[in-house]
């Protein structure tokens, strides 16, 4: 796994590995399955790819059985040889397995930090937020210009929403763009938000506005973002009960939005490779909606946007360094061939 496609990846990944051990023993603090309580992660995660397989293979089964007299198994066979070679599934395989493991410290490491510090910064990032916005703070502000009715119910729907954005995203790269640099290139720098985001926790630890000024939300109407909140602090306070005596995992910390993080990644790939216009123009679209919808509905201070939005950058560029990614602009608008092209030429080096 150390050598090719994903070895910045999977770098990351031991680091981050070695760092939720080592955090673990010192503090005397299991290690879970952060998705756990629901549908475990190693198995949510490969059925998502699975799934992508399908989508991907299916499609041309069908077509080719209809082209060809051979029959459908002999179909179905010469599909999977071509679209899913050794090299292709060892592509897939260890992409998974690293961003994996990436995620599952990441989601420790967080739930550690109320155990490693007590200090919070949430009145200092008030305080930064009300400087910039002129003596204002920025959620009041949204709740004035936008409402407090319809406005909470898009808010919540696009952060919600989020939520499905990564594993999609990741079983895009991993599964439909051939063992190219730019699959590697968004995994690895995804890995990299997860370093560098929880490397930030750890330095202005915080819990954002709903807990730390819960009474400026008070105003919001319940949606099903509102239960997504009290379920977290409820997870916080068991854990913090005693974190050997349950399954939940803390995730409560504001400072760099992940969210914004991730989303401006995702963004700067698809300006990278060209993607057509209406995709670039939905996915900007989609990432301003979610800064708003993190300061709206409590979860972020206007800093950790600013932050998340600079996490998203460096991580572009790291992963773009361990990756030998050219980190410019493709000359050509995306097109099905010229990936192709780049693909078979990346085979070829």
């Amino acid at each position: 796994m150390g050598r090719g496609d994903f070895r910045g990846a999977v770098a990351v990944a031991a680091v981050m590995a070695v760092a939720t051990v080592l955090v673990a023993a010192a503090y005397d603090l299991p290690v879970r399955d952060p998705d756990g309580v629901s549908i475990p992660t190693w198995v949510r995660l490969p059925a998502i790819v699975l799934l992508a397989v399908a989508l991907d293979v299916v499609p041309r089964w069908v077509a080719a059985t209809r082209r060809d007299q051979d029959g459908a198994w002999q179909a179905l066979r010469g599909v999977v040889r071509e679209r899913w070679n050794r090299d292709q599934v060892r592509f897939t395989v260890i992409g998974l397995a690293a961003w994996y493991v990436s995620y599952v410290a990441f989601r420790n490491l967080k739930g550690y930090l109320p155990f490693v510090t007590e200090r919070l910064w949430d009145t200092e990032l008030a305080s930064a937020d009300r400087l910039l916005w002129l003596g204002h703070d920025p959620a009041d502000v949204l709740h004035q210009v936008l409402g407090t009715g319809w406005a909470a119910w898009l808010m919540s729907g696009v952060y919600v929403l989020w939520i499905g954005l990564v594993p999609a995203m990741l079983a895009i790269a991993l599964v439909w763009t051939r063992r190219s640099r730019t699959g590697e290139l968004y995994v690895t720098a995804v890995s990299f938000n997860w370093l560098i985001g929880v490397a930030v926790y750890y330095l202005v630890p915080s819990l954002g506005p709903i807990y730390s000024a819960p009474r400026d939300f008070a105003g919001l109407p319940d949606t099903f973002n509102t239960g997504v909140q009290d379920l977290l602090l409820d997870d916080r306070v068991t854990v913090l009960a005693g974190a050997w005596d349950t399954r939940a995992v803390q995730t409560i910390a504001a400072f760099a939005s992940l969210h914004v993080a991730i989303t401006v990644t995702t963004c700067l790939v698809a300006e990278l490779i060209r993607l057509p216009r209406w995709i670039r123009v939905t996915a900007w679209t989609f990432a301003v909606l979610t800064s708003l919808s993190t300061v709206y509905l409590g979860w972020h201070f206007f800093v950790d946007v600013v932050a998340g939005a600079a996490v998203g950058v460096v991580a572009v560029v790291l992963g773009a360094r361990v990756t030998g990614h050219p980190l410019r602009r493709r000359d050509q608008p995306w097109s099905r061939p010229a990936l192709v092209r780049e693909d078979a030429q990346q085979a070829a080096d």
